[in-house]
């Protein structure tokens, strides 16, 4: 019987939680559903814990949710390098680790993990190999998709079924958890995660003016600020509440990616920001309005562009209008439509999205499983060097 695998992937945390909370949800799942013996090196372990609360900040190893999890110190210590080695998102391996792989035979199968797109250029990228330029390895670029032809999605077995369960019977003690009475017939819920946005006011005063009731719910985060200083309040934390007309706001705590998940489910629109919450938010089943992170020159609108062109594939004409036009908005595209426009169209179109919410979740499906495709491309490439050593 063949030992367990051994998986090594390392995450250098830059300066929100989208790169630890995709490194976080990737080692689980090999962990939990493929049977591997997965290591993830961590270089901020109290950026880790934001999402992952019972993670100890000082400890050098631990394990947790059947991944052992490691502090990425310098000097990096010796180590034995794992038969695979994923480098999420192009952080630079330990020199002395790199060394290490070199010296295997057959070598580690390394992956650059890239972030996710749905540019059309990926899956033309997807799987190309790039050797080191002074050791005798060989590194081969990994992209997430949202089409068969690249790495797929992060998404557990077993989400349909946990999310479906929580829907049908779950959504009254999460509300009681969080101090909320059930949400009333004709009010909208909206999670609201996000970047700081020079439209976040014109979307509060879009808010406060609609017909219905609007709740808020804003994990604790980059954009209390603004919240402040719209509500005209000195600061706010977990457990403040403000309203103005039919906008009612509650901060919450910043939630653990399970909890968080529970948050998306529940609510009938989610602001998202980054990879990790955008692509949940998608599996949520709900509709949603995704803030890209900011890049120079607006190179994010082309990753913008690209999603909202999958995303709205198949909608009428005045439904994709609506869904492209709150997203650009938000995403301050050249162009965009005003935002109390925006959020009428919004509102005139909203059963129309919510159905296409819950068929495009059925949709991502076909691009595959991420860790499923990595375990599948990491296999063939080390049956194919234990049998060219052979």
């Amino acid at each position: 019987m063949r030992a367990m695998r051994t998986w090594d992937i390392f995450c250098n945390v830059v300066d929100n939680y989208g790169d630890i909370g995709i490194a976080w949800r990737l080692a689980r799942g090999l962990a939990g559903e493929h049977g591997l013996d997965v290591r993830l090196w961590v270089d901020d372990l109290r950026a880790f814990r934001h999402i992952w609360p019972a993670i100890v900040v000082d400890a050098d190893r631990q394990v947790c949710e059947g991944v052992t999890v490691c502090a990425w110190r310098s000097p990096f210590a010796a180590t034995r390098p794992a038969e695979v080695v994923v480098e999420a998102f192009g952080c630079a391996l330990p020199e002395a680790y790199l060394a290490a792989m070199s010296e295997q035979s057959p070598s580690p199968v390394w992956i650059n993990l890239e972030y996710l797109s749905a540019e059309p250029w990926v899956a033309a990228h997807h799987g190309l190999p790039s050797p080191h330029p002074r050791l005798p390895l060989t590194k081969y670029f990994f992209f997430p998709g949202y089409t068969p032809d690249t790495g797929g999605l992060l998404v557990e077995a077993d989400l349909a079924e946990r999310r479906t369960a929580f829907v049908q019977d779950g959504m009254p003690a999460f509300w009681r958890e969080l101090g909320l009475a059930a949400p009333r017939a004709d009010e909208l819920r909206v999670s609201l995660f996000a970047y700081e946005n020079p439209a976040l006011p014109d979307l509060l005063d879009a808010w406060a003016a609609d017909s219905h009731p609007v709740t808020c719910l804003v994990p604790e985060g980059r954009v209390m600020p603004q919240l402040a200083a719209w509500l005209a309040v000195p600061g706010l934390r977990a457990g403040d509440t403000g309203s103005r007309g039919a906008l009612q706001v509650h901060v919450l705590p910043f939630m653990n990616q399970d909890r968080y998940d529970r948050l998306l489910w529940a609510c009938g629109l989610n602001f998202v920001r980054g990879e990790d919450s955008c692509v949940r938010a998608q599996w949520a089943a709900r509709p949603l309005v995704w803030q890209a992170y900011p890049q120079a020159e607006g190179a994010h609108w082309d990753k913008l562009g690209a999603l909202l062109a999958h995303y709205t594939g198949g909608l009428d004409g005045a439904t994709a209008d609506a869904v492209s036009g709150i997203w650009r908005n938000w995403n301050a595209t050249p162009g965009a439509p005003g935002m109390a426009a925006c959020w009428a169209a919004w509102r005139e179109r909203q059963a129309a999205i919510e159905r296409h919410a819950q068929a495009w979740c059925g949709r991502l499906g076909l691009a595959g499983s991420l860790a499923g495709k990595l375990v599948e491309f990491a296999e063939n490439k080390l049956k194919w060097r234990v049998f060219s050593n052979s």
